[in-house]
């Protein structure tokens, strides 16, 4: 008798072992690049996995080169999440070597999101862009070629709404049996990033008109939606140098429109940020748009918003 007790036993824990193995092997393995879409997705699966995270730290996914390992794991994932090729330019290759068993999302091809035109000059005047006004959007469908898009989309939490919606859609197809799970956990996340949209709009009001410069053109988004006066970019693009002739016409924009503060990121060297305030009454402070500083996980994109929140109020807000 406690013989056959023992064979159920170690029955039953085979099936117990079995159910816990299927079940592990059932969750979607899900690679994603950056760290703020990583945050959306983790979110969006909270109670089934975690996804993993491609660019880590500082590193910068203009400039990333994929390790061996990181391309391996990616041939075995169910899932890979960018936002385009334009953002994460070491993607274009893998993505063309993967097997068809791995689904590439790309976020800014989720229909419904209002993409931005890249700005190709050096400086920009409030005017250019203020028939849109307050929570203005350029237009809805991707300008064309697809590389004249910013891709800095997830600034706006209007537009994360609309990649979770994509990001629930893609893991639902994926994974029917936890489909319910991922639609509570969108809906519940669209709620969230609807009340952060609120508390942003209280918070930049009081600076909105303040006149500042960027690093590189990377903040449009935000800009746009909480009608911020960003007046030039020090460099188009991270992986382009600035100009002796592009510093010039800055120095002079920052004293002819009064910029209050230029803004570093911390990819990048800041010594080109000191030297272009020097001799002006601009100050100096820094905007971390990818996260960079920041600790990855669900919770990272609403930490991201806020703090570009806080160092934008830090060093646009008049002296006490």
């Amino acid at each position: 008798m406690r013989r056959a007790n023992a064979r159920l036993g170690l029955a039953a824990g085979g099936l117990l072992a079995l159910s816990a193995t299927s079940s592990a092997a059932a969750e979607p393995k899900v690679v994603v690049t950056i760290k703020p879409l990583h945050a959306l997705v983790a979110q969006v699966m909270a109670g089934v996995g975690s996804p993993a995270l491609l660019v880590k730290g500082l590193a910068s996914p203009h400039t990333y080169a994929l390790r061996p390992s990181e391309a391996r794991m990616l041939h075995g994932a169910h899932v890979f999440v960018r936002m385009s090729e334009t953002v994460e330019p070491f993607t274009a290759r893998i993505v063309r070597s993967l097997p068809g068993t791995v689904e590439v999302l790309t976020l800014q091809d989720a229909p419904r999101l209002k993409l931005l035109s890249r700005r190709s000059q050096p400086t920009f005047e409030r005017h250019a862009h203020a028939a849109a006004g307050k929570g203005g959007h350029g237009p809805s469908h991707p300008p064309s070629p697809p590389d004249a898009v910013d891709g800095h989309a997830w600034l706006d939490p209007d537009n994360a709404a609309v990649m979770v919606d994509r990001i629930e859609q893609a893991l639902s197809a994926r994974d029917p049996a936890n489909a319910a799970l991922y639609k509570a956990n969108a809906d519940a996340l669209r709620a969230k990033l609807e009340a952060l949209a609120v508390e942003l709009d209280r918070d930049l009001e009081p600076i909105a008109s303040r006149p500042y410069i960027v690093f590189h053109d990377a903040t449009q988004y935000l800009e746009r939606r909480y009608g911020l006066n960003v007046v030039g970019s020090i460099s188009i693009s991270p992986e382009v140098p600035a100009s002796g002739k592009r510093l010039t016409e800055l120095r002079r924009k920052i004293d002819a429109l009064g910029a209050v503060c230029v803004f570093a990121e911390p990819q990048f060297d800041t010594r080109l940020v000191a030297n272009l305030i020097e001799g002006t009454r601009a100050r100096s402070g820094t905007l971390d748009p990818e996260g960079g500083r920041l600790e990855p996980g669900p919770d990272l994109y609403f930490a991201l918003m806020r703090r570009l929140a806080v160092d934008l109020k830090g060093c646009l807000a008049p002296p006490a």
